[in-house]
């Protein structure tokens, strides 16, 4: 049987309980982020969350390429690297806890540079998405409700050009 990837936050910080799972996220940065501290994450983690309607704590690991390969081979079967990642929680947990997110930050700080933006942006951009993957929206699945949400949330954030949009102008991206 797998673990959880809640574990993974288990593992890192004695903070996360059910209790407290809705009180203050658990944000990792096992990786460096140019402009991004972990106080500024977490209030963004908040922002994205409420902006979406998403009710309980998101959990959020900051890291490699490798990890995030290694994590998507482990839990959707595919052996590659991806930017972001989301785990809904489990229905038999509280409500007060929505899911955890991985992020590479390689990939985020390449796909900032490509597009004439920072890292710190970047990350920022797969918070929203993967939070909206919490919230229950499947952009593969939903005939662009996904998308035009995004789009919302992301120009009521101040972000840059979305991952759904600016995707659906190149190849097709891979289920997240």
């Amino acid at each position: 049987m797998l673990k959880w990837p809640s574990c993974l936050f288990c593992q890192e910080s004695e903070e996360f309980t059910a209790e407290n799972a809705k009180k203050t996220p658990v944000v990792i940065l096992r990786s460096t982020v140019s402009g991004l501290s972990e106080t500024a994450l977490v209030r963004f983690v908040g922002r994205a969350r409420r902006a979406a309607g998403l009710r309980g704590a998101v959990n959020v690991l900051i890291t490699t390429s490798g990890e995030l390969r290694s994590l998507n081979r482990r839990f959707r079967g595919k052996d590659q690297p991806t930017d972001v990642l989301s785990f809904p929680a489990p229905r038999h947990l509280p409500l007060s806890y929505a899911g955890d997110l991985a992020i590479s930050a390689d990939l985020a700080a390449q796909n900032g540079r490509k597009l004439g933006h920072s890292s710190a942006a970047e990350i920022k951009i797969l918070v929203l998405h993967g939070v909206l993957h919490l919230a229950g929206y499947d952009h593969e699945r939903d005939n662009g409700r996904m998308a035009r949400k995004e789009e919302r949330l992301r120009r009521q954030l101040r972000l840059p050009v979305g991952l759904i949009e600016r995707n659906s102008q190149s190849a097709p991206r891979s289920k997240r």
